[in-house]
């Protein structure tokens, strides 16, 4: 009996224990945890939360709670603070930034009248080019040892020629000298210059009272010998090339100047020249043509710059590197080259905004001065723009529908939302399209009339043909800018 009375208390002090504890447990789950967010914070920030909700087709109206639009049969989109206004663009974790390698770069004024970088090749001087040619028929009786490639001096003997057909002319001039009589010697004379010979050695001729059948081919210039195409005892006739000489007084430098600067290089500008082979040294130049034809390899312009070659030493062949003097004066807002987005349709940057966010802005560019691009209109000067990681950041704002904002630029248009569809019915300015959803507006598909900026869009359309529509956002909602034909219905 005393033993079962032990049992019963000790199952009576168990179930009190159990009770105790589960009091206990009650307590702190309605007073221990009250205070649990002290220790360790509940992470709802601000920015979280719903700032209104709106209808995509109808933006500029607001509501203060969810539910169906009264404009269009579809749910409200909330708009949340962290979304911000209109191009707020993409929020990134600044952790993430870090590990994206995202390096950022001011937008700064550069001076217009500056240096552009070029590379060039030396080559010959194509004005200064001299043709030696036979004076007359005859025969080859003498050649100085020379060879194509050689480096002459003016008046350099290339070959001696007989010109047999002189010889009757001379002794009838020399006749006529005897004789004194003025009217023929002026007409002997003449005679020996259409037989091709010099104006001297009628001179010499006249003053030794010897005939001269043989004569030396000198060369009028000196410089490169490009052909020599004479042999002894070859012959010859009147008018023969014998051989071409290219003046080394000034060679030509072709400079291959880059198809974005190409507006900026004019006619006159200053040259500094740095060969390889004179370390140090800055030959001085101008440039003198614009070639009217690109280098379509290389998409180059061609711009030919001439530098004095007084002692000889440019050759030909040699490469050197270019600074040209472009440019009309002034400053001008410019980015690294790096931080633009061309897309082949537009030009965008990525602009640094606070708090992390990323805000991809369509700009208009102007010409590349070195390693920076002018910026004509788009950016404020100190803005921060994405020098690198550009690319991913750009591609999380496609992900999350973020459009690019003209940034006070009035010559570019507002920004169009694409779509797929199908046209259901045409109204006179208006059309009804099932379309597909607008991704860029949060939008889902549906069958709605929107109206359209111009008439002319609809021609050559019919109910059932499959479109892509373009529309823009207005204070009356949305209207349709572009339409273009896919096919019929299927």
């Amino acid at each position: 009996m005393k033993h079962s009375n032990r049992i019963l208390m000790a199952l009576a002090g168990g179930s009190a224990l159990l009770a105790l504890g589960a009091a206990t447990g009650w307590w702190w789950a309605r007073h221990g945890s009250a205070q649990a967010p002290a220790a360790m914070p509940e992470k709802t920030p601000a920015e979280g939360r719903v700032l209104y909700w709106y209808d995509p087709m109808y933006p500029q109206q607001r509501f203060d709670k969810p539910g169906k639009s009264p404009f269009m049969d579809m749910e409200l989109v909330p708009k949340y603070a962290d979304e911000g206004g209109e191009g707020a663009g993409v929020k990134i974790d600044p952790s993430v930034t870090q590990n994206l390698g995202v390096r950022l770069a001011t937008v700064t004024r550069v001076d217009l009248s500056t240096q552009i970088e070029a590379s060039g090749v030396v080559g010959f001087n194509e004005r200064d080019v001299a043709v030696v040619q036979s004076r007359a028929g005859g025969f080859v009786e003498r050649v100085w040892p020379l060879a194509p490639g050689d480096v002459v001096k003016a008046g350099q003997p290339l070959a001696e020629l007989l010109v047999p057909e002189w010889a009757a002319a001379q002794h009838e001039l020399l006749a006529i000298r005897s004789a004194g009589d003025a009217a023929l010697l002026a007409a002997a004379r003449d005679r020996l210059r259409l037989l091709g010979m010099a104006e001297g050695l009628i001179r010499e001729v006249e003053q030794s009272g010897t005939p001269r059948s043989r004569y030396t081919v000198t060369t009028p210039i000196g410089g490169l010998l490009q052909s020599l195409d004479v042999r002894q005892g070859m012959s010859v006739t009147a008018g023969q090339t014998l051989a071409r000489i290219n003046g080394l007084g000034t060679v030509w430098l072709e400079v291959a100047v880059p198809e974005a600067l190409a507006g900026a290089v004019r006619p006159g500008a200053v040259a500094q020249a740095h060969l390889a082979g004179f370390p140090g040294q800055a030959i001085a130049g101008r440039v003198t043509t614009i070639l009217p034809a690109l280098n379509e390899a290389s998409r180059s312009l061609r711009v030919r710059v001439e530098l004095p070659n007084r002692d000889g030493r440019l050759r030909p062949g040699l490469s050197a590197q270019v600074s040209l003097g472009a440019g009309s004066g002034g400053t001008a807002l410019a980015v690294p080259t790096e931080a633009v987005i061309r897309t082949g349709k537009r030009a965008l940057v990525m602009v640094a905004e606070e708090k992390g966010r990323f805000l991809p802005v369509e700009v208009r560019l102007g010409q590349e001065i070195g390693e920076r691009t002018v910026i004509a209109s788009g950016l404020a000067e100190g803005q921060k723009v994405v020098a690198s990681g550009q690319f991913l950041i750009d591609s999380e704002a496609s992900l999350s529908g973020v459009m690019a904002r003209a940034a006070g630029n009035p010559d570019m248009p507002p920004a169009l939302h694409e779509a797929d569809a199908v046209i259901e019915d045409i109204d006179g300015e208006e059309v009804t399209l099932a379309h597909g959803p607008f991704r860029t507006l949060s939008m889902p598909g549906m069958t709605m009339a929107f109206p359209v900026s111009k008439p002319a869009l609809l021609k050559d359309l019919k109910v059932g043909d499959q479109v892509r529509v373009a529309v823009k956002e207005t204070e009356d909602g949305l209207v349709v800018e572009r339409i273009e034909k896919r096919g019929g219905r299927q």
